[in-house]
């Protein structure tokens, strides 16, 4: 866009916000799927809408819009006509931009506590174009400022801080494990994520030739299986209800451990981390949701990785006897 761009200019685009570091990410994976970038303000990367949202996009402006403003008064009241509460990504002119913030009504932004449920209220995403335009979506993917999801640490509990993974995955999907279900970690030493399955009640069976941290081991609803999670046949655990994993192994051997579960009829619900080495694979990566369907996110907590999430609400029956159908 040049100056003296027109609403006009955003018709059929969307802006997706890409993670600290990882804006080339994004612009590949957008350029990968046909969509070319229209232009960039910062991380905040404006192309044609796309049916799905992209994997490496921490938040999509789903209704972006210019509003032309006469003044930062004149911008905040603008805003406010439009709805209470705005979260700025500040990409140019950034004094002037904190000023317009400021004169809007205040958006708590507070960490959250383990187990806590997402903001409800919407939140809408604003930038200054120029001095005289903002980039205002009312709209958007996410209820946290410009994605960025944030708790309260637990620095006692967890023998790492793999678990804000697994933390931040379950607060936003909504549906968590509970005291009568039973859940498998693969590759779960020392056992962060193990922490946040029985932290909430589950039985966890936890995989991984490397033990688990010793308080973590000794915990009454906590099962250790030393073991390789990629030699494990899923048939000998039982039913199950959750599958997790954070596995350092190249996306498409983590494909295919997952698919056998699969066919084992042992995934009914799935929380897994792909991990990348080198330059992001994203055919790999879209792989996943392609033979077992699900989403594709790069969580606030991930670094050089997705997580894989595969949560029906309503999962088929668990099948008591699961086995292998090849």
């Amino acid at each position: 866009m040049q100056k003296g761009a027109s609403e006009h200019d955003l018709l059929g685009l969307a802006g997706y916000l890409a993670p600290e570091g990882y804006v080339d990410t994004l612009r590949e994976e957008l350029c990968g799927v046909g969509a070319e970038v229209a232009f960039e303000l910062g991380r905040l990367l404006f192309a044609a809408r796309q049916t799905e949202d992209p994997a490496w996009a921490q938040n999509v402006w789903r209704d972006p819009r210019l509003i032309p403003i006469r003044s930062i008064r004149d911008g905040a009241r603008k805003l406010r006509a439009i709805q209470r509460n705005w979260s700025l990504y500040s990409a140019r002119h950034h004094r002037r931009a904190a000023l317009i913030r400021d004169a809007l009504p205040p958006v708590s932004a507070k960490p959250l506590e383990f187990g806590a449920p997402p903001p409800r209220a919407p939140l809408g995403s604003f930038t200054l174009y120029d001095e005289h335009a903002i980039i205002a979506s009312p709209r958007c993917s996410s209820p946290f400022k410009n994605g960025e999801v944030r708790f309260v640490e637990d620095k006692r509990g967890p023998p790492s801080r793999a678990y804000l993974k697994l933390w931040e995955a379950l607060t936003l999907v909504g549906i968590r494990p509970g005291p009568n279900d039973v859940c498998v970690d693969l590759g779960a030493s020392p056992g962060g994520f193990t922490w946040v399955l029985s932290e909430l009640g589950a039985s966890v069976i936890a995989v991984d030739r490397a033990p688990l941290d010793p308080a973590i081991a000794a915990r009454h609803n906590v099962r250790q299986e030393l073991g390789d999670a990629f030699s494990l046949d899923p048939r000998r655990l039982g039913a199950i209800d959750w599958l997790v994993a954070d596995i350092a192994a190249y996306p498409r051997r983590l494909l295919e451990l997952l698919s056998r579960w699969d066919r084992a009829g042992a995934l009914r619900r799935a929380i897994c981390t792909i991990k990348f080495q080198g330059k992001t694979d994203h055919a790999a990566a879209r792989a996943f949701t392609e033979r077992l369907g699900g989403t594709l996110r790069h969580l606030s907590h991930n670094r050089h990785e997705l997580t894989w999430m595969r949560i029906p609400a309503d999962p088929p029956p668990r099948d008591p006897t699961p086995g292998d159908t090849h």
